[in-house]
């Protein structure tokens, strides 16, 4: 593609999104690249209720909600994998597929990998299965749930359920879990034993993305309203960057 963007953001979520408004306002060009959308965790999400000005929604309808803005906003869609990054005479140069783009500046918002997945567990994701007890724990009060996590995070979470009056079954060894329902999950399986659940929250560790990042790959917490927010500053940032040049 032959245009030069002022500003190229990896990464569709709530950071992105957020980004593109306020670089939008600032009158700066942008293109957005990211992978199909139900890819995404957030697409899987049950459902959100603790987004600021919005109804309770289910991650898809917020994730179509996200490129609807972007897209209304001006923004260039690309859906692919950014592949590399080059510096090339003060522009940067994103490698997406075999298509190549050009930019002035850069914002990576391209959120978190997790460590390997357990059997059941991608497939029953938004369906019985979270990521997020303070997004999802509502959904399940008054129920048994299960949390499977050894760190602070995961001891912390358990803890919040059980102060909503939720049944929570700890799980912190390692080992071989799996998750196992029919339209949702409603079985875990750990050293041979089955635990009848309405939901597994799971907890693991997450590995980072490696001026101008916002969102998920910053840290905890993982919030659809943190993220936002670091995108506006991300992209306040990127004008500055842009002004100064």
């Amino acid at each position: 593609m032959d245009q030069i963007f002022d500003v190229l953001i990896i990464g569709g979520g709530a950071a992105a999104t957020s980004a593109v408004l306020t670089l939008k306002n600032r009158g700066k060009s942008c293109a957005v690249v990211s992978n199909r959308e139900e890819t995404s965790s957030l697409f899987k999400a049950e459902k959100i209720t603790n987004y600021p000005g919005l109804p309770p929604m289910t991650g898809a309808e917020m994730t179509a909600l996200f490129r609807r803005q972007a897209e209304e906003a001006g923004a260039v869609m690309i859906t692919g994998r950014a592949i590399s990054v080059m510096p090339m005479e003060g522009l940067f140069g994103v490698a997406v597929g075999s298509d190549y783009y050009m930019a002035k500046s850069l914002i990576i918002a391209a959120g978190i990998t997790r460590e390997k997945l357990y059997p059941g567990e991608a497939e029953y994701l938004g369906r019985g299965v979270s990521y997020c007890a303070t997004c999802d724990g509502m959904l399940y009060r008054g129920k048994t749930v299960a949390v499977v996590g050894g760190g602070e995070e995961a001891r912390h979470d358990a803890d919040f359920l059980e102060s909503i009056g939720c049944t929570v079954l700890r799980f912190e060894k390692n080992g071989r879990y799996e998750i196992r329902g029919g339209m949702k999950a409603d079985t875990l399986v750990f050293a041979g034993e089955e635990h009848k659940v309405d939901c597994v929250f799971i907890i693991k560790d997450t590995v980072s993305v490696t001026k101008l990042v916002p969102g998920d790959c910053t840290g905890k917490p993982y919030q659809l309203a943190k993220a936002a927010g670091e995108g506006n500053v991300a992209a306040l940032s990127a004008c500055d960057y842009l002004a100064g040049k």
